[in-house]
């Protein structure tokens, strides 16, 4: 029942977030896009589940039903034990929700935006100073406390950001792609601060098109491609399965065609970055040196070689046939 403080009524098989068959559609008829297309997931109470895939995989159109701001076009979804679209009220009181578009008021300073979402909460207004003093010093930004946000750093802002979906001490977290756009330092300090919320008992969901950003955070992870999980697991486990490493080679343009054709006598070929052809290396690297008498008996000049151990971006590959890094999706 909506407005019911004293929480649902969960069961041992209940799940933080729970999805089944989860479809978005955008338009209507023939000219329907079908963003996200019967998605299954489910997350499971204090962990960091990891949703990977490029710009356009339907990432952000899945999170945004489970936080309540699209309704599914069909299928079915609960946060928290409630559901997200007839008891969407009950939902948002439960969650914490860090968006890669929010809108910050840049007139603002940290601390007026703090206890106005204290206020949009309902927490006491006893509470709003102590509560917002607290978050903005979790977050590294008491120094900056009094300062219109306008003036504050994209990481800043980030932060800032975390800091605010933190209010009311949400037991479910979701994050859309939080280290978009943040230098390497920023990146590294949001990290740490995720791992600490969790480490407190938060459960995370976590978009983001970084494989190192995953395979850092994440006790599971989804791999989505066209509206559709193609690949889910722990990533050690799905880097196990793709067993051998993979041998990058670069060639001269002209002969990328006749290399291929020696690589597929030679191995699995394998999708690789633009301008590199690839082969699975059941061997490891004792198969280099064959791999170039090959290539140099055919008269092909090698210009690069590169030996990978499997990445997530190879289990990306296998379930998607194409690369998540360089992609440009």
């Amino acid at each position: 029942m909506a407005g019911d403080r004293g929480g649902p009524q969960l069961t041992a098989d209940d799940a933080p977030i729970v999805a089944r068959g989860l479809v978005r559609h955008f338009g209507a008829g023939d000219d329907a896009v079908r963003a996200v297309d019967g998605v299954d997931l489910q997350v499971e109470a204090g962990e960091i589940f990891g949703f990977l895939g490029p710009n356009g995989a339907g990432k952000s159109t899945t999170v945004r039903m489970l936080t309540t701001l699209l309704r599914p076009t069909g299928g079915t979804a609960r946060v928290a034990g409630y559901d997200v679209v007839s008891q969407a009220d009950d939902v948002r009181r439960n969650i914490g929700v860090a968006l890669q578009d929010a809108a910050i008021d840049p007139l603002m300073t940290g601390t007026e935006l703090l206890r106005l979402q204290a206020v949009l909460y309902g927490l006491p207004r006893s509470v709003h100073a102590r509560r917002a003093g607290e978050l903005l010093e979790r977050v590294g930004l008491t120094g900056a406390a009094d300062r219109r946000v306008g003036t504050y750093s994209g990481g800043m802002r980030r932060r800032l950001d975390l800091a605010l979906s933190l209010i009311h001490e949400p037991t479910v977290l979701f994050l859309d792609e939080p280290t978009t756009g943040l230098d390497p330092m920023s990146r590294i300090a949001l990290w740490d601060e995720i791992r600490r919320l969790n480490a407190d008992g938060t459960t995370v969901l976590l978009t983001t098109q970084y494989l190192e950003e995953a395979d850092q955070l994440a006790d599971r992870v989804a791999i989505i491609d066209h509206g559709r999980i193609v690949s889910e697991g722990r990533p050690a486990a799905l880097k196990a399965r793709i067993g051998s490493p993979t041998l990058f080679v670069g060639v001269d343009p002209a002969q990328a065609e006749a290399a291929r054709q020696v690589l597929a006598g030679i191995g699995e070929l394998r999708p690789t970055p633009e301008g590199t052809l690839g082969v699975g290396l059941p061997e490891g690297a004792a198969a280099v040196s064959a791999v170039v008498r090959r290539l140099d008996d055919a008269g092909i000049v090698v210009h690069h070689l590169e030996l990978s151990e499997p990445s997530l971006d190879d289990v990306f590959a296998e379930a998607t046939g194409h690369r998540l890094e360089g992609s440009g999706s």
